[in-house]
């Protein structure tokens, strides 16, 4: 059974930086992509960046593309985002993902697994 555990949330000003984990166990995840999504109260949970495990290939929402990166460390089956010159725009509850196919998806329902999520707040 696959687990994924996030952590790394926190309250950050704006400007500021954090860096989310996330460790997965319960398989092997070579043919997997991994991602991170988030949700902010009252809106539905949007893609933020995702990873094919394979080849390290990262794909990443245009809301986050030159602020956010993320890294894998593929024998310690975990990612890393960093998030840089946050804005409170970013604050969101954010979800380590699992997708259980090679190419990657941009749609929340295409992932098979979940964590349970870690607050981001950024504050003005």
């Amino acid at each position: 059974q696959v687990q994924l555990v996030e952590s790394g949330g926190g309250l950050v000003q704006a400007g500021g930086s954090l860096r989310l984990s996330c460790a997965a166990s319960g398989r092997t995840f070579s043919n997997y992509v991994m991602g991170w999504f988030r949700q902010a109260p009252g809106k539905e949970r949007e893609f933020v960046i995702a990873i094919r495990w394979s080849t390290g290939i990262t794909y990443y929402a245009d809301s986050v593309k030159g602020r956010f990166t993320l890294s894998r460390d593929s024998a310690k089956n975990t990612m890393s985002l960093q998030m840089n010159s946050l804005k409170p725009e970013d604050t969101a509850f954010y979800y380590c993902a699992a997708r259980n196919a090679w190419w990657e998806s941009r749609r929340w329902d295409d992932y098979n697994y979940w964590g349970q999520g870690t607050q981001v707040t950024v504050s003005s």
